[in-house]
């Protein structure tokens, strides 16, 4: 009976820390079920995604750092979109005032959702990391997978290789957190193959609710391709270390804490 406690303590937890992401599904779906006057479709979601994030910093659910790390990786993922929709790998069929070289500015904020998720988890399960490799280390391996997503246009694919190195640096890396004061622990390459793996089915959600087009859905749509997750993986590994970083600046993240309880 305590374990289906904790399990359904851990799915509430697990859904408010998804309220940003949530919000942006809502939005897809609504706007394309029910037209709105006025603007085009991605614009009203724009709207909706600044006055989301207002909220949940007026509110208190995000902090200023949070919003600051938020933002960045916002602008690393329109970075990102603009690189990979003029290079032919998805498209924004529809119209909008604010597009930048065809890519909506609401894109962005799909990227930053995925850092406000982390930022909000890290802080409702209390979550500390035991054995988290170098920076020096985990700095140029989080910049060589956020490049290959640039430079596999025009060299080779590595992205297995780096995925292989995330294996070896993070393999005795764990994620500690707390649920109903219990504490828990998991492998934390684990955990980006679980975040990496929900990432892809909000993206087949995404899709189907008209966000962006891959080349394989402009006639109808289909399911996202599964190696799709490897991609979600290793830019999971980027917005991670952008977090963690915020939380050891800060001195809320006890890194290399004495796990021996857990073990």
């Amino acid at each position: 009976m305590r374990a289906l406690k904790q399990f359904v303590r851990f799915g509430y937890e697990q859904a408010l820390s998804c309220l940003f992401p949530a919000v942006i599904f809502a939005s897809l779906a609504i706007t394309q079920i029910i037209p709105l006057p006025f603007l085009p479709r991605y614009d009203w979601i724009l709207i909706i995604c600044l006055l989301m994030q207002w909220w949940m910093v007026s509110s208190g659910l995000e902090t200023r750092d949070e919003l600051k790390v938020i933002s960045l990786f916002h602008l690393i993922g329109l970075a990102l979109e603009i690189f990979k929709v003029n290079m032919g790998s998805w498209s924004y069929p529809e119209e909008g005032y604010f597009k930048i070289f065809g890519v909506p500015l609401f894109s962005g904020f799909m990227y930053a959702s995925v850092a406000s998720y982390l930022c909000q988890a890290w802080r409702r399960f209390e979550v500390e990391l035991v054995q988290w490799p170098p920076f020096l280390v985990v700095v140029p391996l989080a910049a060589a997978i956020y490049l290959n997503f640039f430079s596999h246009h025009y060299w080779i694919d590595v992205r297995w290789w780096l995925s292989a190195l995330v294996v070896i640096v993070f393999w005795k890396a764990w994620v500690i957190y707390e649920v109903g004061g219990t504490r828990y622990r998991m492998p934390l390459v684990f955990s980006f193959v679980l975040i990496g793996f929900f990432i892809w089915v909000a993206e087949n959600i995404a899709t189907f609710f008209g966000a962006w087009q891959y080349p394989n859905q402009t006639a109808a749509w289909s399911l996202v391709h599964l190696g799709k997750v490897s991609s979600w993986l290793l830019l999971v590994i980027v917005s991670f270390l952008i977090v963690a970083t915020l939380k050891r600046v800060k001195g809320k993240i006890p890194v290399g804490k004495d796990a021996r309880q857990f073990l």
